[in-house]
């Protein structure tokens, strides 16, 4: 298993390249977290400037079905214990609720949302999963019940102060997209799923996209023009932002706590702002900056607050 995440590196690197990659499982697991901090920032700039040729559910759709293809073919090259049909059936749908679901309504919303807003509202997927934790059964305490509230005042301010054409029902797809992958989440730590890694992420990436592409097909979306740069962000979007960050952050899921492997809610949002206002040249009001430290405000209070349940348990 130690030696999965720099297999599948190797694969993707072209091969004129030589790449030392770590081999201690510090080593390993410092390199999955460095991809999901900078990989999954630099995400919703690779959408922005896909959704120049792509509508927002097929560009969801075929990013993930293609991605999922491709980790099947290098899983099943491994020789991996098959999964049984409950196991992928499984796999569909938390694939649904997590890649078609959830990217699809962020793809969605941010035909007017700027990257920046986007990766902060992202952010709230934690308080998301507190209210599920709620509703399936789990005491949630005052704090965690406050850190919620300061993450909605947190959406507020962001929403107030972003005063773009259609930007209202763009924030609402993106948050609808938090609550998808919530769900997924909580539904992935619930359900049985193929027990290899590469085998787990193939079906749950490639049977979500195919949904999603189906859907986007479905409602009539289809491509016109293809143009060289959102081309250029889509294979990377399949390649590095979907193939390989969702094997890091299953990696972690699995050698790491939920706290470390979760922490890039808190980094995504501040490399996607900066990144925006970089190269998009979105600007950074007073009410992003607020709004952006009241969110990861109230996401690392419900962080504190679940580690110190766990800790007196």
């Amino acid at each position: 298993m130690s030696s999965q995440l720099p297999s599948l590196f190797s694969r993707l690197v072209p091969g004129g390249f030589s790449i030392r990659l770590p081999q201690s499982r510090n080593g390993q697991i410092a390199l999955a977290l460095a991809v999901v901090y900078l990989v999954w920032g630099s995400t919703y700039l690779a959408v922005h400037v896909a959704l120049g040729s792509f509508p927002p559910l097929l560009l969801s759709g075929l990013r993930n079905l293609f991605a999922g293809v491709g980790l099947f073919i290098f899983a099943a090259r491994r020789n991996p214990v098959w999964p049984s049909a409950a196991e992928i059936g499984n796999a569909g749908l938390v694939g649904t609720m997590l890649v078609g679901l959830s990217s699809g309504m962020l793809a969605y919303g941010m035909r007017t949302v700027g990257t920046g807003t986007a990766a902060v509202m992202v952010a709230t997927v934690p308080l998301f999963a507190t209210v599920i934790a709620a509703v399936a059964g789990r005491k949630i305490g005052r704090g965690e019940w406050f850190a919620v509230g300061l993450g909605l005042v947190g959406i507020a301010i962001l929403s107030h102060g972003d005063e773009t054409p259609g930007s209202a029902g763009g924030s609402l797809a993106i948050l609808c997209g938090a609550l998808f992958w919530a769900g997924g989440a909580h539904l992935a730590g619930r359900l049985k799923l193929p027990s290899d890694l590469f085998l787990s992420t193939s079906l749950q990436i490639g049977l979500g996209g195919a949904m999603s592409t189906l859907v986007a097909l479905v409602s009539g979306e289809r491509m016109l023009e293809v143009h060289f740069l959102p081309l250029l962000a889509f294979i990377y979007l399949m390649l590095i932002g979907t193939m390989t960050a969702y094997v890091a952050y299953g990696f972690l899921i699995r050698h790491t706590s939920p706290i470390i492997a979760s922490s890039c809610m808190y980094v995504n949002p501040v490399v996607a702002v900066a990144l925006g206002a970089l190269l998009l040249g979105e600007p950074v009001t007073r009410s992003t900056v607020i709004a952006t430290i009241v969110i990861l405000a109230s996401v690392g209070l419900s962080f504190w607050f679940d580690y110190r349940k766990k800790a007196l348990a």
